[in-house]
């Protein structure tokens, strides 16, 4: 079962929402479904527009901290408080764009377009060239030092950390720009906030909250990498999870399944980190994204073995 957003559609409407979450309520009261993915674009779009620390922005936390108050509501009314996980993070965090001292790629001394085969740039900080035959170490040589705040790679010497230029469709060069430094090729920059910087700065930072019947009550832990959901996710589920760069040991020490019994449901959901704000109320950041999932299983023990 789905519901697809139309090709032009108000991400912002805050009754939209709540009947969402309805609906969510009513896939796993009535239709008995095992995971629920639910989308909320805001407040990404409000701080691509307004930036992180617009009037606008905290305004749409607001309303998403309201929505988020609401799914916690409408959970306790259907009576599934005690069988639902409910797990809240997201992809990213934001950056006020500077306008200082811009990256201008077009503008940089002794470059030219005119050596460049293809390129994906004005998408944010991160760009992609592919020179002309012949043209790499040109290119490579003129971009590497043009400006303070844009680093510039080859593929093959792109920090590892990263896990990003091993593959082929990767582009032989490889730039991205300091945080709030967006590179790109024309001088018009209309987002006042970006995300895709540097994943260690801490504007970038995401949050993670659970609670539920799967997980331990009061626990702080160490910050984890996103990629580890995954796992989490397919034990919780009880799937076997396919090749992946995550790690369920991460995760095993917020989960609670030893002296479980029975069968539990599970539900989860994802929000928005806050870049340079701080949440509207202890435990509330600045959501994006809700996954909402209801498994039905006993614990991985009971099921395929000892975990």
């Amino acid at each position: 079962m789905k519901l697809v957003e139309p090709p032009v559609f108000n991400y912002s409407n805050e009754t939209i929402w709540r009947s969402n979450v309805d609906t969510v309520i009513e896939w796993f009261t009535v239709n008995n479904l095992d995971f629920i993915a639910l989308y909320f674009g805001e407040p990404d779009s409000a701080g691509h527009k307004y930036g992180p620390e617009s009037t606008q922005r905290k305004k749409m936390i607001e309303q998403v901290d309201r929505t988020v108050g609401y799914l916690r509501q409408r959970i306790q009314e259907s009576g599934l408080a005690s069988k639902l996980n409910l797990i809240i993070t997201s992809d990213h965090g934001m950056e006020t764009v500077l306008k200082t001292n811009e990256i201008h790629i077009g503008a940089l001394t002794n470059f030219s377009f005119k050596d460049i085969q293809f390129e994906l740039l004005d998408y944010g900080p991160v760009g992609l060239l592919l020179p002309k035959e012949g043209k790499l170490e040109h290119v490579y040589s003129v971009l590497k030092n043009a400006h303070p705040k844009l680093h510039v790679y080859k593929k093959e010497e792109f920090p590892r950390r990263f896990h990003y230029a091993n593959h082929s469709r990767i582009t032989p060069l490889v730039l991205y720009g300091d945080p709030g430094y967006a590179s790109r090729q024309y001088k018009v920059q209309f987002n006042k906030g970006e995300h895709g910087f540097d994943n260690e700065a801490m504007n970038m930072k995401t949050i993670f909250r659970a609670v539920g019947p799967a997980f331990k009550q009061g626990l702080v832990v160490e910050p984890f990498e996103s990629v580890n959901v995954y796992a989490l996710l397919c034990e919780l589920l009880g799937i076997v999870p396919e090749p992946h760069d995550g790690s369920l040991e991460t995760m095993k020490p917020i989960i609670e399944w030893f002296g479980l019994e029975g069968t539990l449901k599970i539900i989860q959901c994802h929000l928005l980190p806050w870049a340079g704000t701080p949440p509207t109320r202890p435990g509330m950041g600045q959501p994006q994204l809700l996954w909402a999932t209801w498994a039905r299983l006993s614990p991985p023990s009971q099921q395929r073995g000892s975990s």
